[in-house]
């Protein structure tokens, strides 16, 4: 089994945080002697929700420790000190779960650029990517982390996106970027929430090839609403399904 980094991306609000918590659960159900990484790196935190996770630190908790330790005594804290300290921590911040680990970037308390943490998570992944069999990472909507190349070097990029024409454009639009500036094996779309075959056949996705169509899932709503682990879902769940279809024609699995 070789190492298999899984980026998902895509506009905000068209389930890309559901459907990087259902990978999670299939690689789970899949190779449950696999050691799986889920990283939730948007900032607004949706995956440890799905995923029922309570993160002890954050990615950026520890980037301002490092930073806050190394102004304090520049001497003594060299960069590969540092770099050996934030692994550590790093390894102390993930939450252990049945059947993966987790761990967040978090959100960082002032408002605007999230470079300084963005160019964090890339060292990060790059650290810990040989280490597990898997890394699920659930991006930050848009093409940000993209564009900076967080997500330098990955396996698979799965773009996600709605019937809507902006969601459409944003995935294009991340593709095109990727196609500059990320070393990827394999990508494909998972078109979410198409309820009607008419609707998919309309869907202007340029060259891409489409993983899955998933439809409205009654059940995830109903978890969403009661606050359930996606973990938790049947295995008739539409997006189960259609997630399990997506990573089959993939070749994740």
């Amino acid at each position: 089994m070789g190492n298999t980094i899984i980026t998902v991306a895509g506009k905000g609000g068209v389930g890309k945080t559901s459907i990087s918590a259902a990978l999670v659960r299939q690689l789970v159900k899949n190779h449950p002697e696999a050691r799986i990484l889920a990283i939730d790196a948007d900032p607004a935190v949706g995956l440890s929700t799905a995923l029922d996770v309570k993160a002890k630190l954050t990615v950026d908790d520890i980037r301002k420790e490092i930073v806050e330790a190394g102004q304090e005594d520049r001497e003594k804290k060299r960069a590969l000190a540092l770099l050996s300290e934030a692994r550590f921590r790093i390894i102390e911040a993930m939450t252990e779960k049945d059947g993966f680990s987790f761990l967040a970037v978090g959100r960082p308390e002032t408002a605007g650029c999230y470079c300084g943490v963005n160019s964090f998570l890339k060292e990060i992944i790059s650290m810990f990517s040989e280490e597990f069999d898997y890394v699920v990472i659930d991006g930050e909507a848009g093409i940000e982390q993209i564009n900076r190349r967080v997500m330098e070097k990955v396996s698979h990029l799965i773009l996600v996106t709605d019937s809507s024409k902006k969601g459409t454009q944003v995935i294009k639009m991340i593709k095109e970027v990727a196609d500059e500036l990320v070393m990827y094996k394999k990508i494909g779309v998972i078109a979410n929430r198409i309820n009607d075959k008419s609707i998919a056949q309309e869907l202007d996705l340029g060259q891409l090839p489409v993983l899955a169509y998933i439809p409205d899932d009654s059940q995830l709503a109903l978890f969403d609403l009661k606050g359930k682990s996606i973990m938790e879902l049947p295995d008739s769940s539409e997006l189960v399904t259609g997630v399990q279809k997506a990573i089959e024609i993939s070749g994740i699995i």
